[in-house]
Formats: C-alpha cells, sequence, structure tokens
C-alpha cells in the first residue's frame, strides 16, 4: 500500500512540476496551520525555493536589534514588508526554479504588488494554498508546540496573548486578502487538521488537481 502511495505521489508530483514551472504557490492558514512545514516539502519535492515572510521578517530582526517586525504579533507595516521581503524574488540562485511561499503578503493591498513582483522575477503566482483548521485546533497545536519546544526561540510564539493577537490580525488583515485570491481563482483549499504527513499528501492532491482544470481551462481557450 505504502509503494502504491508513494508512485501515485510521484507521478502527481511530475505532473505539477510540468504545470508549475518557475512559477510560484503561496501557502496561507492561520497561525500554527502548517505553512511552513508543508512549504518546504512541496518545495523538496517540487525541486524548488521556500521563501517565509515571517522567516524572513525573523531574520531582519535578529541583523538590526532595533527592528519590531514580528515580535509582538501585529503585520509588518507594508512598507517595510515591501522593502524587506519582496527583493527576495529576484535572487540569482532562485532564477529558472519554482517558489513556494510562506503567506508572502498578509496584508489587503499587498496581493497586487506581490503578483507583480512575482510575474516580474520569473515566478508567476499559479496557486494560492490555503490550509484550514479551526481556531480551537490552532490553540491545541500552540499548547502542544509549548510543551514540546519544538518551535525554536520564535518571540511570537512565546505568549498566549500574542497568538491571539495574531489571530485577530489574520481575521481582519489576512483574511480579505484571501478572499482577493479566491475572486482571481487562485485559491486551493485544504483540510490542515490533520498529522503531517496526511496534510501534506492532501496538499499535493490538491495542487495536482488545480493544475489539471486549469490546463483543461487553459486548453480550451486556445
Amino acid at each position: 500500500m505504502l509503494y502504491y502511495i508513494l508512485i501515485m505521489l510521484e507521478e502527481k508530483v511530475v505532473r505539477i512540476r510540468e504545470w508549475l514551472g518557475s512559477g510560484s504557490i503561496n501557502v496561507f492558514g492561520m497561525p500554527m496551520s502548517g505553512k511552513d512545514t508543508v512549504g518546504r516539502r512541496l518545495a523538496e519535492v517540487l525541486r524548488g525555493g521556500f521563501l517565509s515572510s515571517g522567516g524572513i521578517l525573523r531574520e531582519a530582526e535578529n541583523e538590526d536589534r532595533t527592528l519590531n517586525l514580528t515580535k509582538d504579533g501585529q503585520l509588518t507595516p507594508t512598507k517595510q514588508f515591501y522593502e524587506i521581503v519582496l527583493p527576495y524574488f529576484g535572487r540569482e540562485n532562485l532564477k529558472g526554479y519554482p517558489l513556494i511561499l510562506s503567506m508572502v503578503g498578509r496584508w489587503v493591498g499587498e496581493e497586487g504588488p506581490v503578483m507583480e513582483a512575482l510575474a516580474g522575477s520569473g515566478h508567476e503566482l499559479k496557486a494560492v494554498l490555503m490550509l484550514d483548521v479551526s481556531e480551537a485546533e490552532v490553540q491545541n497545536r500552540w499548547r502542544a508546540a509549548q510543551a514540546l519546544r519544538d518551535r525554536g526561540e520564535r518571540a511570537d510564539d512565546k505568549q498566549e496573548q500574542i497568538l491571539t493577537v495574531r489571530l485577530n490580525e489574520y481575521r481582519g488583515k489576512v483574511q480579505p486578502v484571501i478572499e482577493k485570491y479566491r475572486e482571481l481563482g487562485l485559491v486551493v483549499p485544504v483540510e490542515a487538521a490533520g498529522g503531517r504527513d496526511e496534510v501534506f499528501l492532501a496538499a499535493v492532491d490538491a495542487i495536482y488537481r488545480f493544475a489539471i482544470r486549469r490546463a483543461e481551462v487553459n486548453r480550451a481557450g486556445a
């Protein structure tokens, strides 16, 4: 059974690679929904690069201790986001490779410049993977992470009140971005309440089916 699953997975991954080319997939979801976990695995199997806006901003904070871009749970101001994150798309080592993004462009209004920057660097946005989990599941995962201490030393993960801020920011600022992408027909929903392997396989299957549909639409319109 495992062998059959692996064969099917490889067939789907090959088809996704053909469709995606050097394009990009942006992974969205609430805190603790598994964006970075799924994103890194997708980047690995699709032989692409992985960029997390949160990771890039935390790196900037480490380099300049005067910056406070993520620590209080609020979204980074758009101007700083553009200056710090968008230049990564054009990096020489990413040219010709697909990109998997972890919620890059979180504030409504940022989706347009993100898409323009991706297209300009040869990484056209092809899909937005939406990892669906409930807020109750987010709380459970946060408590488990605190017990396991498996999230490193992230300042935005240390206090439950900061998690509450992050959830409020998501509802008020990120969900409108997702609706913009939904209007463009780019959203690929995935139920993400299961285990890591289960969610990853579901993500690959969802992207594969989306890629098939988009290819059929393109052929019909040709």
